[in-house]
């Protein structure tokens, strides 16, 4: 018998993808038992490579990118898992009817017109799939959805941007020259050890040009845990000591001191970061003002940052770093968004709300929209 060749396949199974995102969503997996997660796994799996092959235009054998692709499946699941939990069982392929009554029901629910619109496109696309590779009804949708550009995220830094606030952040900073400590007995002996330990000397020998541009890391912890972890102006206010986890490189943020009080939560951070913190952490016990407050970060006057004094490091690190912010609405949420964006192209929809401490799976939906920089990448591949 004649071995099977390359020319005996069809031109799609000719055809390789890798897959860079998970097939199964941990949610799905915790609702099937090993043979339906298999099936489930492999019917996914068929679908993922049909979107990154072919999913935009069948005739021109156009795909996808990752990035969409992986926004496309996660809502795709999102939808089957609703489907089975109404019929309390696994149902392995969604028809028609089960797509318009849930479009029908998210019509009516308190659900963002971005989350609605972006899952309606989402399983448009499943269906095209079913119509074009197994030759099932298309569905025509009765409803539609506008997004409007209220509900599209602010202005966020761009990825070379947020590497310029990162190195910005990196300089920016030090401690209280000798001047402003020279009248203040308690504070200069705080933070002699501090110049005695930088200069590698002993206190004693610390003299008054010692104190010169010595590195301070609070504005350096402050603005890489933010750049990690999208904090809320609020959350900054609110950071404590304990949050911090320099060993395994996470915030625990507590449900008590969370912004909403929704959840304890528990967010990554760059190890970078986390060496930061653990700076910071040291340094501030130098600092009096610190003594009997575990707050992470306090001002010049002694209070918890807020949303203006953010605003003012934020517009004085852009200045230092070059960033153009003529003609944008710039604030210290462009830091939270430019986390959102980026994490949901690198990742998925699902690490983007564990990282910004979202609750509801909808109020991440918005960060699904591509970077401009990834949809000019795409016109440039469409010639």
């Amino acid at each position: 018998m004649q071995n099977e060749s390359d020319d005996d396949l069809s031109p799609f199974e000719q055809r390789t993808v890798e897959i860079t995102f998970p097939l199964v969503p941990k949610a799905a997996s915790r609702m099937l038992d090993s043979k339906q997660e298999f099936d489930y796994r492999e019917r996914r799996e068929e679908f993922a490579k049909w979107l990154l092959l072919e999913g935009k235009d069948t005739r021109d054998i156009e795909g996808y990118s990752q990035a969409t692709a992986k926004r496309t499946m996660y809502r795709v699941s999102y939808f089957e898992r609703a489907v089975w939990e109404k019929k309390d069982e696994y149902v392995p392929v969604m028809t028609i009817e089960h797509a318009n009554q849930y479009i029908e029901g998210l019509a009516y629910s308190d659900k963002s017109q971005s989350h609605k619109h972006h899952t309606l496109h989402a399983l448009k696309r499943y269906f095209k799939w079913r119509h074009h590779e197994f030759g099932e009804p298309e569905w025509e949708p009765d409803r539609a959805f506008t997004v409007s550009n209220s509900q599209k995220p602010q202005d966020f830094f761009k990825e070379d941007e947020r590497r310029k606030l990162r190195q910005t952040a990196l300089e920016y900073g030090t401690i209280p020259s000798y001047k402003t400590v020279q009248t203040d007995e308690e504070r200069r002996e705080r933070l002699k050890p501090l110049v005695a330990e930088y200069h590698e000397k002993d206190v004693d020998d610390v003299g008054t040009d010692d104190w010169a541009d010595i590195p301070s890391w609070k504005v350096t912890s402050l603005v890489w845990t933010s750049l990690d972890a999208g904090l809320r102006p609020v959350e900054v206010g609110n950071a404590r000591t304990g949050w911090v986890d320099s060993d395994n490189a996470v915030l625990r943020i507590p449900k008590d001191e969370s912004a909403k009080n929704e959840a304890n939560w528990e967010v990554s951070l760059r190890r970078k970061t986390a060496k930061a913190l653990n700076r910071w952490i040291q340094e501030r016990e130098h600092y009096p003002e610190y003594d009997g407050t575990d707050a992470l970060w306090l001002t010049q006057k002694k209070k918890p940052y807020d949303s203006k004094q953010l605003g003012r490091l934020l517009r004085k690190l852009c200045d230092i770093a070059g960033i153009d912010t003529a003609r944008r609405d710039v604030s210290w949420y462009s830091i939270r968004h430019s986390v959102g964006t980026y994490m949901t192209r690198e990742e998925d929809l699902a690490a983007t709300q564990a990282q910004l401490r979202h609750l509801r799976p909808e109020t991440t939906m918005k960060y699904d929209a591509a970077p401009v920089s990834d949809r000019r990448d795409a016109l440039d591949r469409m010639g």
